[in-house]
C-alpha cells in the first residue's frame, strides 16, 4: 500500500462505514466499559445488531476495528468477516514490538478471512510515553506493517499528535489512518493546540483521517451539528475530502447518538461539499486507503 493520497472517488464507490466495533462479553470482557456512564454499551454487540442500522443508512460496506490488545481477537474478527459480506475490512491488533511481527502478519493473512485484513491498530492513547510511536522497536513494527501492504490506524490523544507526525515522516511508505480526528477537546470548545497539530500531521501526504468519534468527545447529552462543525471544518481544510473518511464508531457512539444520528450529522456537516467530495468522504477514501 503506497503512502500516496487516495485516488479521487468514482460514482460507483459504495458508502463505507470505515470504523465500527463488535464484541461478545461471553467470549472476552471489555474492561474499558466500566462505570454507570458506560452502562448503555456494556452488553454484546454483534453483526446482527449492526446490519439493520447499516441498511437503514444506506451503508454497503464496513471496516471492523479492534477493541482490545489481545492477539486472539484479530483471528476472530477475520473469521467473522469471512462469513459476512458487510464487513469489507478488518483493522486488527498484533504486538508491534515483537521481533517476529512480519511472520505474525503473514500468518494472519493465511487464516479464514485473512484477505480482509487491511490494517493494524494499537491503543497508543493508553501509552504513558508521548513519544511511544518513535521508539525503535515500534518503528520496526510499523515498517513491517507497511511491508505487508497494510495501513496503520492511529488512535492517539492531541498531545501525541506530534509524535504521529514525526513517525509518518520517517515511514512515508506506510499509510497512516488517524482515528476520531485525534480526539479533539470538543466538550470544552477549544481548538488549539489540537488544530495546529492536525495541520502539521495533514502536511504528511501518507496520512488520512477518519471523520468519526466526535459525538463522544462532545457533551453527550447536548451536542449539536454546530458543536462539531469547527472540528469538521478544521480537518476538511487540513486534509481535504480526498483524505477524509466517514466512520460511525458504533456502538461506542450510542453513548451520545444513534447510528442514524451519526450518519445524519456527518451528512449535515459535509452538505456544502460537491457530490464528488462527499463520495470521497462516504466511501472512496476508505476504499483506496484500505484497499477494500
Amino acid at each position: 500500500m503506497s503512502g500516496a493520497p487516495p485516488r479521487r472517488p468514482t460514482r460507483s464507490a459504495p458508502v463505507v462505514d470505515a470504523h465500527h466495533h463488535l464484541w461478545d462479553l461471553s467470549v472476552r470482557d471489555q474492561d474499558w466499559i466500566t462505570g454507570p456512564a458506560m452502562a448503555p454499551i456494556r452488553r454484546d454487540f454483534g453483526i446482527a445488531d449492526l446490519a439493520p442500522e447499516t441498511r437503514a443508512a444506506g451503508v454497503g460496506a464496513t471496516v471492523l476495528v479492534q477493541t482490545v490488545t489481545v492477539a486472539d481477537e484479530t483471528p476472530e474478527f477475520l473469521a467473522l468477516a469471512d462469513r459476512n459480506e458487510l464487513i469489507a475490512g478488518v483493522v486488527g491488533w498484533t504486538d508491534l514490538t515483537a521481533p517476529d511481527i512480519a511472520d505474525t502478519l503473514a500468518a494472519l493473512r493465511e487464516l479464514p478471512g485473512g484477505d480482509k485484513l487491511v490494517g493494524i491498530r494499537h491503543q497508543v492513547q493508553g501509552e504513558p510515553d508521548p513519544q511511544w510511536l518513535l521508539r525503535p522497536d515500534v518503528r520496526y513494527g510499523l515498517a513491517a506493517v507497511a511491508d505487508a501492504g497494510l495501513a496503520y490506524d492511529l488512535i492517539v490523544l492531541p498531545h501525541q499528535l506530534p509524535a504521529a507526525t514525526a513517525v509518518a515522516a520517517l515511514l512515508p511508505q506506510l499509510t497512516f489512518v488517524l482515528d476520531h480526528l485525534g480526539k479533539p477537546p470538543v466538550a470544552s470548545g477549544a481548538l488549539d493546540p489540537w488544530a495546529a497539530h492536525i495541520r502539521a500531521l495533514a502536511a504528511r501526504p501518507n496520512v488520512v483521517c477518519k471523520l468519526s468519534g466526535l459525538v463522544t468527545e462532545a457533551k453527550w447529552d447536548s451536542w449539536t451539528a454546530d458543536t462539531l462543525r469547527p472540528y469538521t471544518e478544521t480537518v476538511l481544510d487540513a486534509f481535504g475530502s480526498a483524505r477524509l473518511m466517514f466512520g460511525s464508531d458504533w456502538p461506542v457512539c450510542r453513548l451520545a447518538a444513534s447510528y442514524s444520528e451519526v450518519v445524519d450529522v456527518t451528512r449535515t456537516l459535509t452538505a456544502d461539499l460537491s457530490d464528488n467530495e462527499r463520495r470521497a468522504v462516504f466511501g472512496a477514501t476508505a476504499t483506496a486507503a484500505y484497499g477494500l
